[in-house]
């Protein structure tokens, strides 16, 4: 899987520095709502909420503002409700793609996903024409230099991860989702942060890419991640982690 784990770092610092500009704000809130929407606003009993509250406070996102989107997702406080849709289509040369979207006019949001698709020679699919190649998972990087191989298989497989694999100067952990919460706090209980921590599309086959159409992959999940509606991005690209780090520098 080589150059995911650098991908996904990747797409963690580019969160980051949104974060200052707060978009990563706008969307986390919108991740929290709809996840308290869907199921409950008690962090214990939901995973997904529990995740994204997380992902907040990992972004220094006040508690209050926190609190004010669970409230909205449960109709505690007056808001606007946002739908959830999952659109699926394919990238240049082939790569599927994933799109997790959060919106209140989704005509709108469709139109201008289309647009972006269409401009950078990808398109839409039905409904099904991809998720199967994908799996929901827990998915963690962690950086090599941090703990030994031993050390950290011990430890995440005892928390209930399922598969651990090396990704350059990386280990990439995954787990079920209902495992997410306990892997983390394992890892957080032995003074390891990982780089990334999410709930991930994971892909089970990859298109390989390099040169030209790499870059013109890249540049349309970048184009893709910057819309404010669209809250997670997958894609099953691989690309050799050197020639992915030299490809997001430049478009940096």
């Amino acid at each position: 899987m080589s150059g995911h784990s650098k991908w996904a770092t990747i797409k963690h610092k580019k969160g980051a520095a949104d974060a200052r500009r707060g978009k990563i704000f706008t969307k986390l809130i919108k991740e929290i709502a709809v996840a308290a929407r869907i199921g409950g606003g008690d962090a214990d009993s939901n995973p997904r909420l529990r995740s994204a509250i997380a992902e907040a406070k990992a972004e220094n996102m006040p508690a209050e503002n926190i609190k004010r989107a669970i409230q909205r997702g449960t109709g505690e406080l007056p808001g606007v409700q946002y739908e959830e849709i999952v659109y699926e289509g394919y990238g240049p040369s082939g790569v599927a793609l994933v799109l997790e979207v959060a919106t209140d006019n989704r005509n709108r949001t469709l139109a201008e996903i289309r647009h972006i698709l269409s401009r950078h020679g990808g398109n839409l699919g039905e409904t099904g024409c991809v998720t199967w190649i994908f799996s929901k998972r827990g998915y963690f990087v962690i950086e090599k230099a941090k703990t030994s191989e031993e050390a950290l298989l011990e430890l995440v497989t005892d928390a209930g991860a399922d598969d651990m694999r090396e990704d350059g100067d990386n280990w990439e952990v995954y787990c079920p989702l209902e495992n997410f919460q306990r892997v983390a706090d394992a890892l957080s209980n032995a003074g390891i942060t990982p780089a990334v921590a999410e709930l991930s599309m994971v892909p089970q086959t990859q298109v390989k890419l390099s040169g030209k159409p790499a870059d013109q992959v890249l540049r349309l999940i970048d184009e893709l991640d910057e819309h404010e509606d669209v809250q997670h991005v997958h894609a099953n690209f691989d690309i050799e982690d050197a020639e992915l780090q030299s490809l997001a520098q430049q478009g940096s």
